[in-house]
């Protein structure tokens, strides 16, 4: 195979310590292997990419051999952007691993250091291309507002979500089926309370439903036909609007209050300090423990319970409200920004084969798993399962990477604990659905929102709790003064910064 000697620049953030963390939050079905990496004498090699196997197993497909350049911290590589930004650093030939920030993508764009790699992608990057027609959200979010589309991204279809997990040992026992709105969460939270249902001799001893701060509990406003992202916006049929001062955010609110006074709520919930029996200290814990949660939020049991009680949870269905049902997607499929092609480089075409590769199912595998036959080996029956744990020198880690992890993929690992997980997951992202559409901002429209939201955020956080735990009561007077001082501290101003992003984005049926 002729070998392309191309001197190409990578810029890469390898946060070496943070990375395994951040891959179970949102890869959590592949993080056995990647926890086997980290821990392993090899985990050095991993990081040094010239002995990377995953570079030589891509070397060996493509012809292209690369000279790096790392970031081994956010900071430098921070910095090392906003220095190219400038002018000060020369640009490399393409950004891989980048985490450009929409706010970065759109300047670099607009000073011409980085190109639209549209043109390119249907001749080029035909598997990208494919991906991006057959989800036309996802086309969205990768557009600048000009049709550009200047960064990839990682796109994974079973991304984890802060899910809500029930106890189904402790509804077998009570003979109940898995409640599907407010009203039936709230007996089956009742009973949980009343029983001893964890059969330790105690009646006082489980906790309803265990949640860390509002925001867990926000993710329970989907019950009233709230769906709404962390500066309290959603979007319906092209409107942005906001959900503090609705009736809906009322009713909830009052609902939250009830079952706090009840004692459904953990008590301890509001003080964000949760004892966790996460997997790294209960996997060795006997397996005789018993159950204190019955419904709790997280991205997996496994973080919450540890592995000896996570089977015994499943995922909740979203409540139905008005006869529908939603739940917010916390995540979403993208992540952007992963990957960008400098104006400086001389054949983009050719790296845009390479990267292309990344969005298939065995570019998936051979940068997740590492090289078949050696690292992992297909069965008879389609599945695919590891030949030995992995060592960490013949992958890279896939987060933040330009990738596709598809579902039908993942839901092929020969593992059945985490088939298992990967199928609950399945089922319940068919309800979720982001709350509002990922768009673009100009540096100095962030920086606006960001100053709003602190505001908004202190004071709505702190006092929803205090209407849920009574220590406001919440009556027509309260809730009016509530809705006035959202208001006052720029809530509509918050919502016209985005919908003039969402008016100005590149949508399909323009």
């Amino acid at each position: 195979m002729r070998k392309l000697l191309a001197i190409l620049q990578i810029f890469v953030l390898m946060a070496a310590m943070a990375l395994p963390t951040a891959f179970a939050a949102e890869a959590p079905i592949m993080l056995a292997g990647l926890e086997a990496a980290s821990s392993s004498s090899s985990t050095e090699a991993q990081h040094d990419w010239d002995t990377n196997l995953f570079f030589q197993t891509m070397q060996e497909k493509t012809g292209i051999a690369f000279s790096f350049t790392e970031y081994v911290s956010r900071e430098a590589w921070t910095e090392a952007k906003t220095e190219m930004l400038a002018g000060e650093v020369a640009m490399p030939d393409m950004f891989f691993k980048a985490e450009l920030t929409p706010q970065e993508t759109l300047a670099f764009y607009e000073a011409g250091k980085l190109i639209d790699l549209r043109p390119y992608l249907a001749e080029y990057a035909p598997h990208v291309w494919a991906l991006l027609e057959a989800n036309p959200e996802w086309m969205e979010a990768v557009s600048l507002p000009d049709g550009a589309i200047v960064a990839l991204p990682s796109i994974n279809e079973l991304t984890p979500n802060n899910t809500m997990w029930i106890n189904k040992t402790w509804l077998d026992r009570l003979k109940m089926g898995v409640p599907t709105t407010a009203e039936e969460l709230t007996e089956v939270l009742r009973q949980f309370r009343d029983r001893d249902m964890n059969q330790n001799g105690s009646r006082n001893d489980e906790i309803p439903l265990s949640f860390v701060s509002m925001w867990d509990l926000r993710f329970l406003a989907h019950a009233f036909g709230i769906n709404a992202d962390d500066y309290y916006l959603t979007e319906q049929n092209g409107k942005i609007s906001e959900v503090l001062t609705t009736e809906e955010n009322r009713a909830f609110l009052t609902w939250l209050h009830e079952l706090y006074t009840e004692g459904l709520l953990d008590s301890q919930g509001f003080m964000a300090m949760r004892l966790v029996e996460a997997a790294t200290s209960s996997s060795s814990s006997s397996s005789s423990e018993a159950a204190k949660y019955g419904v709790f939020f997280g991205a997996t049991p496994q973080d919450v319970v540890g592995v000896n009680l996570a089977s015994e949870y499943i995922a909740l269905d979203p409540l139905v409200y008005n006869g529908q049902q939603v739940y917010r997607d916390f995540t979403g499929d993208l992540y952007r920004g992963t990957f960008a092609i400098s104006s400086t480089c001389a054949e983009p075409e050719k790296l845009l084969q390479w990267v292309d590769y990344l969005y298939t199912d065995e570019g998936f595998l051979a940068a997740q798993v590492g090289r078949e036959g050696e690292d992992y080996d297909w069965n008879d029956d389609g599945t695919w399962a590891y030949v030995v744990a992995m060592q960490g020198t013949n992958t890279i880690w896939t987060t933040s990477m330009p990738s596709y992890a598809s579902a039908e993929i993942q839901m092929k690992m020969d593992d059945d604990a985490t088939h298992a997980l990967a199928a609950e997951l399945a089922r319940v992202r068919q309800w979720e659905k982001r709350a509002m559409p990922l768009l673009y901002l100009t540096q100095e429209q962030m920086n606006r929102v960001t100053e709003l939201q602190s505001g908004i955020s202190t004071y709505a956080e702190t006092r929803m709790a205090w209407f849920v735990a009574g220590d406001v009561e919440l009556n027509d007077e309260t809730w009016a003064d509530f809705c006035a001082q959202v208001k006052a501290l720029g809530i509509d101003e918050m919502v016209s910064i985005w919908q003039n992003a969402y008016d100005n984005a590149w949508h399909l049926d323009k």
